[in-house]
């Protein structure tokens, strides 16, 4: 029976515990620094520059802020710090989605279709 198996370490036996311990913990630290399953917040703030940097197209924070005086981007003001909140601005991405060819024509005979005496 190893001392992993008892429930008591012996003295002559601490300073194996203590290397398979010291071998444990540099398993786990590996392990952490190679996953990929990193788990963020489903939802958090952004300043200005974090938002800069989490858009795809990394604009400058004057085009942010041109955005913003358009009121084209969600954001929040508290005081003179603005704030922006990670599922608004994913919805906001989402929400620029253009139309396919396909759609836009099945559109067009829809509305041409509802029309009075109009068929195509």
């Amino acid at each position: 029976m190893s001392f992993q198996e008892e429930k008591t370490i012996t003295f002559e036996q601490l300073p194996q515990a203590v290397s398979l311990l010291i071998s444990e913990v540099k398993e786990l630290k590996n392990l952490l620094r190679n996953s990929n399953n990193v788990v963020e917040p489903s939802d958090r703030w952004f300043n200005l520059q974090e938002l800069c940097e989490y858009l795809p197209d990394r604009p400058a924070r004057q085009t942010v802020y041109g955005w913003i005086g358009q009121h084209a981007v969600p954001y929040h003001k508290k005081g003179k710090k603005l704030q922006f909140l990670k599922s608004e601005i994913d919805a906001w991405l989402k929400s620029d989605r253009r139309k396919t060819a396909a759609e836009l024509h099945a559109e067009a005979i829809q509305f041409v279709n509802g029309k009075k005496g109009g068929a195509l």
